[in-house]
């Protein structure tokens, strides 16, 4: 979890790589236009294909980099939480439903219940991680404070190995993963970065100002597939925020239609 978030005409979450590091802005607490994004991610056979499609493709690539490799380091992937390998869509759909503003209240009930569950393909690829020898580090900007110990309850609870503190990396001082994954690197060989967002992978990512990313994007295109995986979701993220900067009009709503390209 780690964030920023604009969504038309509700709350805006500012995510830093996962879903629960949110700001609220003074948007009207009408979720209406979540609904498609949300219904899409729980009801289609489209998003778990692609979920299935990416761990395959993970499982794959990991396979053959444990062949080659001759680093005598220990083996790891670093992976995100949120929308990574757990599904946390019921907080989007209940705000939907109760036409309910995000707030840290509702996200702290979330985590603290720790019943969000294993999103396609995900469990399976962690078990077959461990039975390889390869250490996962869940590497997340949920807060240390309030969401340490019911994360590591929600993915013992599902299942997932590692879940101590060792291995689980709340976010710190700052919304970037780039010294937590120098901090694995440190002893590790990393194999695999996996996540929804691209700050997942490379700090190259975290700056998104000058072209919305698309830059970094095209100069790490070999990457994606092989040693970056990254996963669909159109509910919350970083890029909504930077493409509705500058765009023109006095709402939320009529920046995001400003910013479209459209057929004229």
């Amino acid at each position: 979890m780690e964030r920023f978030l604009f969504m038309l005409m509700f709350p805006l979450l500012m995510l830093s790589c996962s879903n629960n590091e949110r700001v609220i802005s003074p948007i009207p607490e009408n979720q209406d236009p979540l609904l498609l994004s949300v219904l899409w991610f729980q009801k289609s056979p489209e998003m778990q294909a692609m979920y299935y499609q990416c761990y395959n493709n993970a499982t794959k690539s990991l396979a053959e980099k444990l062949k080659s490799s001759d680093n005598k380091l220990p083996k790891a992937v670093v992976m995100d939480i949120d929308e990574t390998i757990l599904d946390n869509s019921p907080v989007e759909a209940t705000q939907i439903i109760n036409k309910e503003a995000y707030s840290d209240s509702l996200w702290n009930r979330w985590t603290d219940a720790s019943i969000a569950i294993p999103l396609p393909g995900a469990l399976e690829f962690t078990l077959f991680a461990e039975k390889q020898g390869v250490e996962i580090f869940y590497i997340t900007n949920r807060s240390k404070e309030t969401a340490f110990n019911s994360t590591i309850s929600n993915l013992l609870e599902m299942g997932f190995p590692f879940a101590d503190s060792t291995h689980l990396m709340t976010k710190t001082t700052t919304s970037s993963k780039e010294e937590r994954r120098k901090k694995v690197a440190s002893d590790h060989e990393i194999l695999l970065y996996i996540g929804d967002n691209m700050g997942d992978f490379d700090a190259v990512f975290d700056d998104r100002t000058t072209d919305l990313g698309f830059g970094a994007v095209k100069q790490n295109i070999s990457k994606f597939g092989d040693s970056f995986i990254i996963l669909p979701n159109p509910m919350y993220g970083p890029w909504v925020n930077v493409a509705i900067k500058n765009a023109p009009g006095g709402t939320t709503r009529e920046k995001l239609l400003n910013s479209l390209n459209s057929f004229r």
